[in-house]
C-alpha cells in the first residue's frame, strides 16, 4: 500500500481512517519503523510546516495529532519488539503558578511528531519536579512553558535547580510561551527559546542528535 495515503489522511485529521490504514500496512508486512516515518511522521511534518506558515491553526494541529496517536498506538508494541527507541526523551510542563496548557500541548504533539518521547508533567509544575523527572527518566531536555509574565521567573529557578543538583551540563533547558523572548532566555541561562511549536520540535531533535 502507499504510505503517503496515511500521511494525507493524517493531515486531514481522519483518525479512524489512519488507524485502519496503519493496521492494513502492518498486515501487509510493512516494517513498523517505515510506517511511522513515511506515513505518520511525514504527515505531522507537513502539518508542522503549515502551522509555522499560518496555513493551518491550532484546531487542525490537534486533530492531526489525534490521528497520529491512533496510528502510533498500533505501532508502539511492534517498534518495541524491533528494539526501536525514540530519538530522545523530553519532559515538558507549564511552570508553577501557570495553568495554561494549549501551547505546551502543541509543542508536545510536534515533538512526538518528530519521533521524540515526551513526558508531560502538566501545568503548575515546580522546579524540583522538572529536575526529578529529568534525572529519573533520563531526559535530555527540559521544556518550560509560561503564558504569564508573573510566572516567567520560575524558569530561572528551573535552571538554578538543575545547576544545584549537578545535571546542568547533561540536560538542555528550552523555554517558550507568549511573554518569553530570546533575551529572557539568555538572562535566565536557558539553552534555547523558540517562538512556535514547530521550531521547538526542530530544536529538540537537534539537541538530541548532538548528545
Amino acid at each position: 500500500m502507499d504510505l503517503q495515503e496515511i500521511s494525507l489522511q493524517l493531515q486531514a485529521g481522519k483518525a479512524k481512517i489512519v488507524k485502519t490504514l496503519v493496521q492494513q500496512a502492518i498486515d501487509e508486512g510493512i516494517p513498523a519503523q517505515q510506517i511511522l516515518e513515511e506515513g505518520l511522521l511525514a504527515g505531522m511534518n507537513v502539518i508542522g510546516v503549515k502551522f509555522k506558515n499560518n496555513e493551518v491553526f491550532v484546531p487542525e494541529v490537534l486533530v492531526a495529532a489525534r490521528a497520529m496517536n491512533q496510528g502510533a498506538n498500533l505501532l508502539k508494541p511492534l517498534l518495541a519488539q524491533d528494539g526501536v527507541k525514540a530519538s530522545g526523551r523530553v519532559c515538558i510542563g507549564t511552570v508553577k503558578g501557570d495553568l495554561h496548557d494549549i501551547g505546551k500541548n502543541l509543542v508536545k504533539m510536534m515533538m512526538e511528531g518528530k519521533g521524540l518521547e515526551v513526558i508531560d508533567l502538566g501545568t503548575d509544575v515546580a522546579p524540583e519536579t522538572y529536575i526529578q523527572t529529568a534525572i529519573e527518566q533520563d531526559c535530555k531536555i527540559i521544556c518550560c512553558s509560561a503564558l504569564l509574565t508573573t510566572t516567567m521567573g520560575v524558569m530561572a529557578d528551573v535552571v538554578k535547580a538543575a545547576e544545584e543538583v549537578g545535571i546542568r551540563d547533561k540536560v538542555k533547558i528550552m523555554v517558550g510561551g507568549a511573554p518569553v523572548t530570546e533575551t529572557f532566555c539568555h538572562q535566565v541561562g536557558a539553552d534555547a527559546y523558540t517562538p512556535d511549536a514547530t521550531s521547538a520540535a526542530e530544536k529538540a531533535v537537534e539537541f538530541c542528535s548532538c548528545t
